[in-house]
């Protein structure tokens, strides 16, 4: 029974007994490519009737390693054969996965028909019931209470030139403007003087120094006279020589240095202001007007230069300036007839101080000065006294000029005092010397500069000691 378990082994391991063929499977129908059918089992091959029956046994393998299976093979004169390796079954690869058919494509939705945004609006508030009440009674305004009375404000008033803080700050204005002319009256002296002995030819060059400086004649030879006397043959310094100069003008313009006084039994006080083209009469007035005021004086000013352009709007903005009214009418009116209504004005409004500006005239001219002369008896018609002071304007930059205006002025015009302006622009600021002692008129301010504060009361010792470069 083993002998023959081991045979039909054998014969079926070595391929002598060949087991059935399989059917052959049917032919394979065509079919729609829908899912593959799942894998059949493989069946078992048939077992062979003539075989016997494979017991359990059987299916474990030859024992390929056990010492029966190779006696076996020895007792049937079989040569060794080395077991053939029985390949694996072909794994049948898996269904391939079903490729879902293409879909038609999605055409786009036909745009809606959208409304137009509506405009935002803001919620009304609710509106909150309340109680509707009449309003009370509205008691009626008192009766103002009348207004006190107040005097009438009075400006502060300028310090006193006497003042020191006042006096240093003219002095410094003063200096400041009569520089030019104190530098080269002093620069010349300087380099004639250098402490030696003072002798004849020096005094000759010292005599051309202050004649150019428009000093005069007289005041010259006061100075060289005094030198002469006191220090001739002796050594002499600048400032010996600058000494005796500022003493000399001392001397000539203390007499004439006077303020204006504003006479107060006279309502109003008239001033005239006269002079020649580009004096500085109207920005004189201005000047004069602001220092009034500050006194606490009512002033009015009249527009008389009615020839000149833009003079009455230049008039009318330092009546703006200094709160002073101010009387006019238009360009190329009748300057007499405008001195009269503003005489008549002011005498009606009880004005303090009334200013009169005329036209600029040449001294030379008959019909000008004429006409100068009709303005004056216009005024003395109205009030038999004015005008009450009558100011001539000197334009220091005109020189020796300055001295034929002050001689056909004073006789025309009856000028009463000078306002000599335009020191600080030239440097022969001599010429005030040479005309106060020639004509003795009483200077009353000189200008050195364009501001409302450089328009001072004159003082000789202060314009001595400037021009001449003497330390106060």
């Amino acid at each position: 029974m083993a002998e023959h378990k081991v045979s039909s082994f054998f014969k079926r391991l070595v391929g002598l007994e060949e087991p059935p063929a399989p059917p052959p499977p049917p032919p394979e129908e065509r079919q729609p490519p829908a899912e593959a059918p799942p894998p059949a089992a493989i069946a078992p091959a048939p077992r062979p009737e003539h075989e016997p029956a494979v017991e359990a046994e059987d299916l474990a393998g030859p024992p390929e390693t056990t010492p029966e299976f190779i006696e076996a093979l020895e007792r049937s004169g079989a040569a060794p054969v080395a077991p053939v390796p029985v390949p694996p079954a072909p794994i049948a690869p898996p269904p391939p996965e079903p490729v879902a058919p293409p879909e038609a494509a999605i055409e786009p939705a036909p745009p809606e028909a959208t409304a137009p945004p509506e405009a935002f609006a803001l919620p009304e508030p609710p509106v909150q019931p309340f109680d509707v009440q009449p309003p009370p009674p509205v008691a009626p305004p008192p009766a103002p209470a009348p207004l006190p009375v107040l005097p009438e404000p009075v400006a502060p008033t300028v310090a006193s030139e006497s003042s020191p803080a006042a006096r240093k700050s003219w002095l410094q204005r003063l200096t400041s403007g009569l520089k030019r002319s104190s530098d080269q009256l002093t620069g010349g002296i300087t380099s004639l003087f250098t402490q030696k002995k003072l002798d004849a030819a020096t005094l000759d060059e010292l005599e051309d120094v202050l004649i150019q400086a428009d000093f005069g004649l007289e005041t010259t030879d006061a100075v060289t006279s005094a030198l002469r006397r006191d220090r001739f043959d002796r050594n002499v310094s600048a400032e010996d020589v600058r000494a005796v100069l500022a003493a000399e003008v001392e001397k000539v313009l203390a007499p004439v240095a006077r303020p204006l006084v504003i006479d107060g039994t006279h309502h109003p006080f008239v001033i005239l202001m006269i002079g020649v083209n580009g004096s500085g009469k109207t920005t004189t007035i201005g000047k004069l007007a602001q220092k009034f005021r500050a006194e606490g004086k009512s002033v009015m000013l009249a527009a008389g230069d009615t020839f000149r352009a833009a003079a009455i709007e230049q008039l009318q903005i330092w009546g703006q300036r200094t709160g002073a009214e101010v009387v006019a009418r238009p360009a190329g009116s009748d300057a007499s007839g405008l001195a009269f209504d503003a005489v008549t004005r002011a005498r009606a409004e009880n004005t303090d101080v009334l200013i009169i500006d005329t036209a600029g005239r040449l001294q030379n001219r008959d019909e000008l000065m004429s006409e100068l002369e009709k303005i004056i008896r216009v005024i003395s018609r109205v009030d038999p006294s004015a005008p009450h002071a009558t100011l001539l304007t000197l334009d220091a930059t005109t020189g020796q000029n300055a001295l034929n205006q002050v001689e056909i002025f004073g006789k025309r015009a009856h000028v009463t005092g000078l306002v000599m302006t335009k020191l600080d622009g030239t440097a022969r600021g001599g010429i005030l010397v040479a005309i106060a002692r020639k004509f003795g008129l009483p200077v009353h301010f000189i200008g050195v500069g364009e501001s409302v504060d450089d328009l001072e009361a004159f003082a000789a010792a202060d314009f001595a000691a400037a021009i001449a470069g003497k330390e106060t």
